[in-house]
């Protein structure tokens, strides 16, 4: 005999199934109780309702000829700390609770790959000065739970949750933290040729004001050569004592 019920797992990528988990959520119902209406297990409704914490409430941007569909963009809390972004109030997300991670922002992008696939690339940046430090991808993993494991481990480092975010603010937050850093004198981290793609066409100029308070604030982070950055900041912020800021932990 063929069993035409369908399995926890196919009920579970069913969308009218995931809208209706989340539905009796918001109702308040415990997710062992929706796991007993839907005939789900509890694992399969665990993961429904992690995955909706990442759902972004942005509209997809239009593509570019042959550009993947973007799935998810998330931003670290607090990004936007001491820039100055004006003509994008729907950018702001609210300030960091942590001071530590200011200066320091975090944006991850999700798109289609191919076969059921995703392709991510996670970007850390210095908005204050040295532009992009580290990149993650792009990484091409199986599912949305993958996902939802990877963004999580990246923002760890913050103080919260991450923010979802369109992929207009993205573009501007990373590209123009490149173009920032580069006019100071400095390159970003060398896997970026490889990640910068994944962000789609940009023509610039970034819609926002980097540095803290419009002027470069260099923090020194472990693997930094200090004296090295803070002769190119001579060289291209100038001299003066206000020219710009910084906070080392030997003699600079």
């Amino acid at each position: 005999m063929t069993n035409e019920n369908p399995t926890n797992q196919s009920l579970a990528d069913d969308e009218e199934v995931i809208k209706r988990v989340r539905t009796c959520r918001a109702e308040g119902a415990s997710p062992k109780r929706i796991a007993r209406a839907l005939g789900l297990s509890p694992a399969a409704v665990a993961q429904i309702l992690q995955s909706a914490q990442f759902e972004v409430d942005w509209a997809s941007p239009e593509l570019s000829p042959g550009e993947k569909a973007v799935l998810g963009c998330w931003v670290s809390p607090g990004w936007s700390d001491g820039l100055g972004v004006p003509g994008h109030p729907e950018w702001l997300a609210g300030e960091s609770r942590n001071p530590g991670s200011a200066g320091l922002a975090g944006v991850v992008v999700a798109r289609e790959h191919r076969r059921g696939t995703v392709s991510v690339c996670s970007y850390l940046i210095d908005v204050y000065c040295l532009g992009v430090k580290d990149v993650i991808g792009p990484k091409i993993i199986n599912d949305g739970l993958e996902l939802l494991t990877l963004t999580r481990r990246f923002f760890s480092a913050f103080d919260a949750a991450p923010v979802p975010a369109p992929l207009e603010l993205a573009r501007h937050l990373v590209l123009g933290a490149v173009d920032y850093a580069l006019d100071l004198g400095f390159q970003p981290h060398p896997d970026f040729a490889s990640a910068a793609a994944h962000l789609g066409p940009w023509t610039g100029p970034s819609a926002i004001t980097f540095g803290r308070d419009g002027k470069p604030f260099y923090v020194q982070g472990p693997n930094d050569n200090p004296a090295e950055v803070m002769r190119a900041l001579q060289r291209s912020a100038g001299t003066e004592p206000d020219s710009f800021h910084f906070l080392t932990g030997v003699p600079a």
